[in-house]
């Protein structure tokens, strides 16, 4: 939706703690980078939303009990679903060794622990 400036609703309307479309992905890369070459980038001021918004940084969040955005919940739980099931695919291919299979088992768990969260409005 977007406001009579021109941008989308933000924090001024909007009470809602949203997700990044992302799920976050964008700020792991930076800790990446702040721990293998010593740089920190900024955190970027807006992002865009799993409801297709586009929201000041500090109003989203990663952790389930955070959002209280039913659209970005909903995307969360869908993108985490697949994620489990990209993970399971590459457990399951014959040329994964046993420990990439038992990392690749353990990041689908936590894939399906996350999609239960954020499916979960109560959390």
């Amino acid at each position: 939706m977007a406001a009579p400036n021109g941008d989308d609703v933000g924090e001024g309307t909007d009470p809602h703690v949203h997700v990044q479309a992302d799920l976050g992905g964008a700020a792991v890369s930076r800790q990446i980078t702040a721990a293998t070459f010593g740089l920190a980038a900024d955190a970027p001021a807006r992002v865009s939303t799993g409801c297709g918004l586009t929201v000041a940084y500090a109003r989203t969040s990663t952790r389930p009990g955070s959002v209280t955005c039913l659209a970005c919940r909903e995307y969360a739980h869908r993108r985490h679903l697949d994620a489990a099931a990209w993970a399971e695919q590459w457990r399951r291919q014959p040329t994964t060794d046993a420990d990439l299979a038992a990392h690749a088992a353990r990041a689908a768990a936590h894939h399906r622990d996350l999609a239960r969260q954020f499916a979960d409005p109560r959390r």
